[in-house]
Order: C-alpha cells, then structure tokens, then sequence
C-alpha cells in the first residue's frame, strides 16, 4: 500500500520509518487540537465556576490592592484574624506543586496534603457539595493565572483556636463531607439555585446564624448573621415580608445580583459589592434566575 502525502508516495513506500513517523504527524494533526479545544472548554467552565464560587473575594487583598490570588487578605472573626493563602501556581508559596488529588482534598475534605486540618475559614463545609466536574474545570483554570511568589502569613487567633487540632472537634460537630443531591420534589430550576447557592456560591457562610463555637445553624438556612466574618451584620435573605426578602421579586433579586441595585433604588455595600462586581455579575441569566427562585423558596425567618 502506497501513501499518497502529496509527491512522496513512493518515498514513503521505500523509506517504512519515515512512513511511521508520517502517520504519527497526521494522527497529531488530528488529535492535538481537538485536545486543545477540550482544554479551552474546560478553561473556560472553570473560569465561570472560579466566578461563582467567589474565590476572587478572598484570595485577593483588596487593601492595599495585592496581586491576583496572592493571598494575604485579613479576616476579622471571633476567634482572632484569619490571611487567606496563596492559590497561584507558584511552586513554593502557592499550589504549583499540588496534584488534583490534593486539590480535591483541600476542598471536599478541608485537609492538607500532609493530613492536617484547614480552619473552616475556609469554606470546605460548603465546597464539599461541589460535583466531580465543577472540581475539575476550577482545578484546571487555576493552573493557568500567573503564578505570584507572595509568601503566606500566618494567622493570629486566640487560645485554643490557635491549635490546629482543636479545630478536630469543630469538624465533629459541624462538618460532613458529603456531595450535593437533587430534590426529586424540586424542580430543575430549583435545585440549581440550591447548588450555586448552597455549593458554589457558599451563601450561608456568610448568611445563616452561627453559635458560639462557629458552627452553622442549619436549621435557620440564609436568616442572617449577627457577627459574620470582619464583625459585620449580614442581612436575612428568607422570604420573610419585613425581616427578609419577602417583599421583593423575582426581578429584584436578580437586579441586585447583576448589579448590585436594590428595590428601593439604592446599592448594596459592604462584602456584597465584591460578591456582586467579582462574581454573580458574571453569571448567566438562567442561574441568577435559579437562585431567585430557590431564596423565593426558602422557610420564612425573622431573622436572629
């Protein structure tokens, strides 16, 4: 059998190697960029997912402006000031030399690669919902922003908290690690708006009451929060008339998370602003349509 590549059929006939490696550049030609484009894809759905899960917020020190998920915010709380870390691909400061695996287990588990515990500072109660995809997409588009060798600062928390293992018996209490599941009962609109809200979007850590130990009181999901992370209120967000967001539209909680406008023709301000300019102002209409209808949907709480 003769190849024909334009005129060199019969070279390649006489030449088996030079045939072998012929059909290995064909074959690349072929492969490579639909590996490319697979690659550009999931890019790109991890840039959304990045958007929606408000890692910018965090990882970025508003001020003084620092450097592009170089860590070193502050974080006021009860038990003492949190720096959130570097998650740039620099080898030494950052993530660069983590695997997937270990990605995974910072986020589903709240666990380090050598085993030992994360403060649930960092949200990983909420990031365990996320589903084997979403993981991977962010995983992939964080490999790609320029790595910043802005070392990490340690955290200054008040005794006991500043014992790691302590943070052992929080997790006893108020930690699952378990996946995000549909609500048969719900309909599909719905149960997105509960994974952007609940998984990606982590709402309730900032939104729904904690006690004393800073474990969250599910049972009063989104009610608001007395003194949420830099000692602010956080507003109740359940459908409550006067409390709540019981008096707004479906329209209205999709205005606020587009722009940040309010019913009454004001602005939201504060941490909202960053949520609304760094992430949900990015999200489709369909999924801010999901989480108005899922915060539409929520038990009426007046609130702590």
């Amino acid at each position: 059998m003769t190849f024909s590549f334009g005129g060199y059929g019969f070279f390649l006939k006489k030449n088996p190697m030079k045939l072998c490696f012929a059909l290995v550049v064909a074959g690349a030609a072929i492969i490579f960029p639909t590996f490319a484009s697979a690659n550009e894809q999931a890019v790109g759905r991890g840039a959304y997912i990045f958007k929606a899960s408000g890692c910018v917020g965090c990882h970025t020190r508003a001020k003084p402006k620092g450097k592009f998920l170089a860590g070193g915010r502050r974080m006021e709380t009860p038990f003492g000031q949190f720096y959130t870390p570097n998650i740039t691909p620099d080898p030494q400061h950052g993530i660069g030399n983590w695997t997937f695996a270990d990605f995974v287990l910072a986020m589903r588990e709240g666990k380090r690669r050598d085993g030992s515990v994360y403060y649930p500072a960092f949200p990983y109660a909420s990031y365990t919902n996320m589903n084997d995809t979403d993981l991977r997409d962010l995983w992939t588009y964080l490999r790609t922003v320029p790595a910043q060798p802005e070392p990490n600062r340690e955290h200054d928390l008040i005794f006991p908290f500043n014992v790691r293992y302590s943070v052992h018996f929080w997790r006893m209490l108020y930690f699952e690690s378990a996946r995000f599941v549909s609500d048969p009962k719900r309909g599909a609109t719905w149960n997105r708006g509960a994974y952007l809200t609940r998984a990606l979007g982590h709402c309730g850590e900032c939104h729904t009451p904690r006690n004393l130990l800073g474990g969250l009181d599910k049972t009063r999901e989104l009610a608001g929060n007395k003194n949420a992370p830099d000692g602010k209120r956080v507003s109740n967000i359940t459908p409550h008339p006067k409390k709540g967001i019981g008096s707004w539209s479906i329209s209205d909680i999709k205005g606020l998370l587009q722009d940040g406008s309010l019913p009454d023709g004001d602005f939201v301000g504060g941490a909202m602003t960053e949520v609304v300019e760094n992430g949900t102002s990015h999200l489709t209409d369909e999924d801010l349509q999901a989480i108005a209808v899922f915060l539409k949907a929520l038990p009426v709480d007046v609130g702590p």
